[in-house]
């Protein structure tokens, strides 16, 4: 039997993270997503998945901020991809993987009860840097140093506007990046722990990770799904637009999930934190419109494809948090590997604790029995 996509497939233990698609949960490291992202700060996430516990010191803090430079050859790559117009996501995988970031041969695989991460905080904490200046590279700006004092989802911010940001729009965002950090054996998860498994290095199964990561159907949709939200504008216009898209054969995007049967749960807590954001901010135009949008799309999905269980998955108000900070579209992927770097770093160190090789079998379906004899060329 060939399981298409390695459906149902069980290839790995973990203690990170529980996808039940069927009850619609997420588990982090024993915390339901929403008491996590709303409540930790993305260093305590971090530590959490690494180490399996809290509380975190603030000496993990500490050296996560030391290790925020990128080297003069990233910088290079940076620029010179900024210079073509290439894709951000093409630029984060070009300068993560300038970064030699050593995993000392023959340590240890076995995480100490207080493991700081050796080898993994410094690709970790210059994924902001890389996403922020080469944003900045591409609108005509120098980048902007990253600073010390500030944590991890604050510095990121400052990095693309050169402004600290208030407490509501880091907060804002940690809810974000605490949201993904992981997602069971998702693609670019799966490929990070088959390039570890090789006994290859952390960057090349976090470059890896990037490539699988870049992919439309996996961490691509954000952007469409806003601009579908912009493209009706008003809810009066919703369910003539849904409907016409939906007789089209088009997919609408931000609905439905590979895994989840029910509602997603993280578009839950985004949902919270963007009405919580946009309150704050006194315009809930956006926010209201969107909503309403949801509400007519799920409808009619349910109207169009019933049975099918296509509830709002987590890209949806994704793109409604991340417009709501100021970021955009071409910055909503690249900030989602920020977030997922540290998912992808994680289970690397469990592969790596207890490793074997992963190697599927495939079934051979071509011919057989053929026997060879040269060809007869023409000749002129």
């Amino acid at each position: 039997m060939v399981n298409q996509g390695l459906e149902g497939i069980v290839a790995a233990q973990t203690k990170l993270s529980l996808v039940d698609g069927e009850r619609g949960e997420l588990i982090i490291a024993g915390y339901p997503i929403a008491e996590l992202a709303h409540n930790a700060t993305f260093e305590e996430t971090v530590w959490l998945l690494w180490n399996g516990e809290l509380p975190m010191p603030d000496s993990f803090r500490d050296e996560l901020a030391s290790r925020r430079e990128i080297s003069p050859e990233a910088m290079v790559v940076l620029r010179a991809f900024a210079k073509d117009g290439a894709d951000s996501m093409d630029a984060l995988r070009a300068a993560i993987g300038c970064e030699r970031v050593q995993w000392r041969t023959g340590a240890s695989p076995v995480l100490p009860s207080r493991w700081t991460g050796e080898g993994a905080c410094p690709p970790l904490a210059k994924f902001p840097t890389i996403v922020a200046a080469y944003a900045r590279l591409t609108s005509g700006r120098e980048p902007i140093a990253p600073r010390r004092d500030l944590g991890h989802a604050a510095n990121y911010l400052y990095m693309l506007s050169g402004e600290a940001p208030d407490a509501e729009r880091v907060r804002g965002l940690e809810t974000y990046l605490n949201t993904v950090v992981d997602h069971g054996l998702n693609a670019s998860t799966f490929t990070a722990r088959v390039i570890t498994s090789t006994g290859s290095d952390l960057v090349s199964a976090i470059v890896g990770a990037v490539g699988a990561l870049k992919g439309p159907l996996h961490g691509g949709a954000p952007g469409p799904a806003l601009d579908m939200v912009f493209e009706i504008g008003d809810a009066s216009r919703a369910e003539e637009v849904l409907r016409k898209k939906i007789e089209a054969g088009e997919k609408l995007m931000g609905f439905g999930h590979r895994v989840y049967k029910v509602r997603d749960p993280r578009a839950d807590v985004l949902a919270a934190a963007a009405e919580r954001m946009f309150t704050r901010g006194g315009d809930m135009h956006l926010y209201t419109l969107a909503r309403a949008v949801e509400a007519t799309a799920l409808r009619l999905l349910e109207e169009y494809k019933p049975g099918r269980k296509l509830q709002t998955n987590v890209e949806f108000y994704t793109a409604l948090l991340l417009h709501g900070l100021g970021l955009e579209v071409p910055l909503f992927t690249p900030t989602f590997a920020i977030s997922r770097a540290a998912g992808w770093i994680a289970h690397c160190l469990e592969q790596r604790a207890n490793n074997r090789i992963i190697r599927p079998q495939s079934e051979y379906i071509g011919p057989t029995g053929r026997t060879w004899s040269s060809p007869a060329y023409a000749t002129n």
